[in-house]
Protein backbone atom coordinates (compact mmCIF):
# COMPACT_ATOMS: atom_id res chain seq x y z
CA UNK A 1 0.00 0.00 0.00
CA UNK A 2 1.33 3.25 -0.78
CA UNK A 3 1.75 5.79 1.91
CA UNK A 4 -0.83 8.09 3.16
CA UNK A 5 -0.70 11.79 3.79
CA UNK A 6 -2.77 13.14 6.50
CA UNK A 7 -2.67 16.51 7.77
CA UNK A 8 -2.92 17.09 11.45
CA UNK A 9 -3.88 20.64 12.87
CA UNK A 10 -2.54 20.87 15.99
CA UNK A 11 0.02 18.04 15.35
CA UNK A 12 3.24 19.93 16.94
CA UNK A 13 2.77 18.92 20.99
CA UNK A 14 0.79 16.36 22.79
CA UNK A 15 -1.65 13.97 21.27
CA UNK A 16 -1.08 15.36 17.72
CA UNK A 17 2.23 14.77 18.18
CA UNK A 18 2.42 11.23 19.45
CA UNK A 19 -0.16 10.70 16.53
CA UNK A 20 2.07 12.30 14.08
CA UNK A 21 5.36 9.93 15.06
CA UNK A 22 2.87 6.69 14.87
CA UNK A 23 1.90 7.72 11.39
CA UNK A 24 5.59 8.21 10.23
CA UNK A 25 6.55 5.12 12.56
CA UNK A 26 4.20 3.52 10.07
CA UNK A 27 5.31 4.38 7.07
CA UNK A 28 2.58 7.19 5.95
CA UNK A 29 3.42 10.90 5.61
CA UNK A 30 2.25 13.51 7.96
CA UNK A 31 1.66 17.64 7.64
CA UNK A 32 1.75 18.65 11.20
CA UNK A 33 0.41 22.32 11.77
CA UNK A 34 1.23 24.35 14.76
CA UNK A 35 0.57 28.64 15.08
CA UNK A 36 4.08 29.21 15.40
CA UNK A 37 5.32 28.33 11.86
CA UNK A 38 9.06 27.55 13.01
CA UNK A 39 8.14 24.97 16.07
CA UNK A 40 5.98 22.96 13.47
CA UNK A 41 8.84 22.79 11.21
CA UNK A 42 11.08 22.08 14.11
CA UNK A 43 9.11 19.22 15.36
CA UNK A 44 8.73 17.73 11.96
CA UNK A 45 12.49 17.63 11.77
CA UNK A 46 12.16 15.96 14.93
CA UNK A 47 10.05 13.71 13.94
CA UNK A 48 11.69 12.64 10.45
CA UNK A 49 11.75 12.31 6.40
CA UNK A 50 7.71 12.08 5.59
CA UNK A 51 6.91 14.36 7.93
CA UNK A 52 6.37 18.59 7.27
CA UNK A 53 5.33 21.16 9.24
CA UNK A 54 3.62 24.51 8.53
CA UNK A 55 1.61 27.24 10.40
CA UNK A 56 -2.26 27.37 11.25
CA UNK A 57 -3.65 29.05 13.34
CA UNK A 58 -7.49 28.10 13.76
CA UNK A 59 -8.49 31.08 15.87
CA UNK A 60 -8.31 33.43 12.85
CA UNK A 61 -10.54 31.62 10.45
CA UNK A 62 -10.26 34.46 8.04
CA UNK A 63 -6.14 33.17 7.53
CA UNK A 64 -6.97 29.67 7.15
CA UNK A 65 -7.18 29.30 3.29
CA UNK A 66 -4.00 31.24 2.55
CA UNK A 67 -1.73 29.55 5.29
CA UNK A 68 -3.12 25.67 3.64
CA UNK A 69 -2.54 26.80 0.21
CA UNK A 70 0.34 24.80 -0.32
CA UNK A 71 -0.94 21.39 0.75
CA UNK A 72 -1.45 19.19 -1.72
CA UNK A 73 -3.04 15.74 -2.07
CA UNK A 74 -4.33 14.46 1.01
CA UNK A 75 -5.83 11.29 2.45
CA UNK A 76 -7.02 12.04 6.23
CA UNK A 77 -7.53 14.96 8.27
CA UNK A 78 -7.55 15.26 11.70
CA UNK A 79 -8.26 18.20 14.03
CA UNK A 80 -6.65 18.02 17.20
CA UNK A 81 -6.09 21.74 17.99
CA UNK A 82 -7.41 23.04 21.01
CA UNK A 83 -6.72 25.75 23.89
CA UNK A 84 -8.22 25.16 27.68
CA UNK A 85 -10.07 27.41 29.39
CA UNK A 86 -11.67 27.59 32.53
CA UNK A 87 -14.83 30.23 32.11
CA UNK A 88 -17.65 29.87 34.61
CA UNK A 89 -21.27 31.17 34.56
CA UNK A 90 -20.35 33.66 37.54
CA UNK A 91 -17.66 35.24 35.94
CA UNK A 92 -18.32 34.79 32.12
CA UNK A 93 -15.52 35.89 30.08
CA UNK A 94 -17.06 36.69 26.56
CA UNK A 95 -13.55 37.51 24.73
CA UNK A 96 -12.24 34.21 25.89
CA UNK A 97 -15.11 32.22 25.14
CA UNK A 98 -16.02 33.91 21.68
CA UNK A 99 -12.29 32.67 20.84
CA UNK A 100 -12.73 29.38 21.95
CA UNK A 101 -15.96 29.04 19.84
CA UNK A 102 -14.50 30.54 16.90
CA UNK A 103 -11.60 27.78 17.06
CA UNK A 104 -13.00 24.71 17.70
CA UNK A 105 -16.42 25.00 15.72
CA UNK A 106 -16.01 27.96 12.99
CA UNK A 107 -12.11 27.39 12.78
CA UNK A 108 -12.50 23.31 12.57
CA UNK A 109 -15.27 24.08 9.76
CA UNK A 110 -13.36 26.51 7.55
CA UNK A 111 -10.53 23.95 7.55
CA UNK A 112 -12.69 21.06 6.35
CA UNK A 113 -14.48 23.41 3.94
CA UNK A 114 -10.76 24.78 2.38
CA UNK A 115 -9.14 21.02 2.41
CA UNK A 116 -12.36 19.84 0.27
CA UNK A 117 -10.46 19.87 -3.19
CA UNK A 118 -7.42 18.23 -1.63
CA UNK A 119 -8.91 15.44 0.10
CA UNK A 120 -10.10 12.13 -2.28
CA UNK A 121 -14.30 11.85 -2.39
CA UNK A 122 -13.97 8.26 -1.18
CA UNK A 123 -14.54 6.02 2.13
CA UNK A 124 -11.06 5.46 2.39
CA UNK A 125 -10.63 9.52 3.76
CA UNK A 126 -11.51 9.73 6.46
CA UNK A 127 -11.77 12.98 9.20
CA UNK A 128 -11.57 12.70 13.03
CA UNK A 129 -12.72 15.97 15.16
CA UNK A 130 -11.68 15.83 18.17
CA UNK A 131 -13.59 16.94 21.56
CA UNK A 132 -13.77 15.89 24.60
CA UNK A 133 -15.68 14.40 27.90
CA UNK A 134 -16.24 17.60 29.11
CA UNK A 135 -19.44 17.60 26.97
CA UNK A 136 -21.24 15.45 29.23
CA UNK A 137 -19.01 15.64 31.92
CA UNK A 138 -18.82 18.70 33.25
CA UNK A 139 -16.65 20.45 35.84
CA UNK A 140 -16.63 23.86 37.50
CA UNK A 141 -15.35 26.68 34.44
CA UNK A 142 -16.20 24.27 31.93
CA UNK A 143 -19.07 26.35 30.68
CA UNK A 144 -17.90 27.23 27.04
CA UNK A 145 -15.17 23.89 26.93
CA UNK A 146 -18.73 21.50 27.22
CA UNK A 147 -20.63 23.78 25.17
CA UNK A 148 -18.50 23.14 22.15
CA UNK A 149 -17.36 19.73 22.52
CA UNK A 150 -20.86 19.13 22.74
CA UNK A 151 -20.93 20.90 19.15
CA UNK A 152 -18.36 19.16 18.20
CA UNK A 153 -20.92 15.84 17.55
CA UNK A 154 -23.33 18.25 16.07
CA UNK A 155 -20.24 19.39 13.63
CA UNK A 156 -19.64 15.54 12.91
CA UNK A 157 -23.03 14.60 11.90
CA UNK A 158 -23.67 17.03 9.53
CA UNK A 159 -20.36 16.85 7.90
CA UNK A 160 -20.87 13.26 7.61
CA UNK A 161 -23.58 13.58 5.56
CA UNK A 162 -22.87 16.26 3.27
CA UNK A 163 -19.62 14.88 2.67
CA UNK A 164 -20.32 11.46 1.96
CA UNK A 165 -18.16 8.52 1.17
CA UNK A 166 -16.06 10.21 2.75
CA UNK A 167 -16.41 9.41 6.69
CA UNK A 168 -16.10 12.09 9.29
CA UNK A 169 -16.13 10.63 13.20
CA UNK A 170 -15.38 12.18 16.55
CA UNK A 171 -13.25 11.73 19.58
CA UNK A 172 -14.01 12.75 22.62
CA UNK A 173 -10.61 11.77 25.25
CA UNK A 174 -11.34 11.99 28.80
CA UNK A 175 -8.64 12.31 31.76
CA UNK A 176 -5.60 11.22 29.83
CA UNK A 177 -3.01 10.25 32.42
CA UNK A 178 0.62 10.34 30.53
CA UNK A 179 -0.55 13.69 28.41
CA UNK A 180 1.95 16.61 28.94
CA UNK A 181 -1.41 18.18 30.52
CA UNK A 182 -2.02 16.19 33.42
CA UNK A 183 1.29 14.47 34.14
CA UNK A 184 2.88 17.06 35.21
CA UNK A 185 0.10 17.64 38.03
CA UNK A 186 1.21 17.61 41.76
CA UNK A 187 0.94 14.55 43.60
CA UNK A 188 -2.92 13.56 44.66
CA UNK A 189 -4.41 15.39 41.52
CA UNK A 190 -5.07 12.11 39.45
CA UNK A 191 -5.64 9.81 42.19
CA UNK A 192 -9.36 10.69 42.68
CA UNK A 193 -9.96 10.65 38.73
CA UNK A 194 -8.27 7.02 38.92
CA UNK A 195 -10.61 6.04 41.89
CA UNK A 196 -13.82 6.27 39.40
CA UNK A 197 -12.18 4.44 36.60
CA UNK A 198 -12.70 1.01 36.55
CA UNK A 199 -9.27 -1.06 37.24
CA UNK A 200 -8.26 2.08 38.45
CA UNK A 201 -5.86 3.04 35.71
CA UNK A 202 -6.30 6.17 33.49
CA UNK A 203 -6.62 5.94 29.50
CA UNK A 204 -2.98 6.56 27.92
CA UNK A 205 -1.47 8.89 24.90
CA UNK A 206 -1.34 5.51 23.02
CA UNK A 207 -4.91 4.93 23.69
CA UNK A 208 -6.02 7.77 22.17
CA UNK A 209 -3.69 7.29 19.23
CA UNK A 210 -5.21 4.17 18.44
CA UNK A 211 -8.56 5.43 18.64
CA UNK A 212 -7.81 7.98 16.08
CA UNK A 213 -6.15 5.32 14.04
CA UNK A 214 -9.53 3.44 14.01
CA UNK A 215 -11.98 5.72 13.42
CA UNK A 216 -9.19 7.69 10.62
CA UNK A 217 -9.04 4.39 8.81
CA UNK A 218 -11.63 2.21 9.27
CA UNK A 219 -13.90 2.04 6.17
CA UNK A 220 -17.19 1.02 7.55
CA UNK A 221 -17.27 3.61 10.45
CA UNK A 222 -18.74 7.38 10.12
CA UNK A 223 -20.54 9.38 12.24
CA UNK A 224 -19.40 7.72 15.64
CA UNK A 225 -18.66 9.98 18.44
CA UNK A 226 -16.19 7.99 20.51
CA UNK A 227 -14.97 8.70 23.96
CA UNK A 228 -11.45 7.14 25.32
CA UNK A 229 -11.69 7.18 28.62
CA UNK A 230 -11.66 3.61 30.47
CA UNK A 231 -15.13 3.67 31.39
CA UNK A 232 -14.04 6.74 34.31
CA UNK A 233 -17.19 7.50 35.87
CA UNK A 234 -19.13 4.41 35.78
CA UNK A 235 -17.25 2.73 39.01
Amino acid sequence: MSARRILIAGGSSGIGRALAEDLIAAGDEVVLTSRDGERAEQVAAEIGPGAQGIALDVSEPEGIADQLAGVGRLDGLVMVAIERDANSIREYDIARARRLVTLKLIGYTETVHVLLDRLEPSRDTGIVLFGGRAKDAPYPGSTTVSTINGGVDGLMNTLALELAPMRVNSLHPGIIGDSPFWAGKPDGVLSGYESRTPGGELASMADVVDATRFLLFNRGVSAHSLNVDRGWRIS
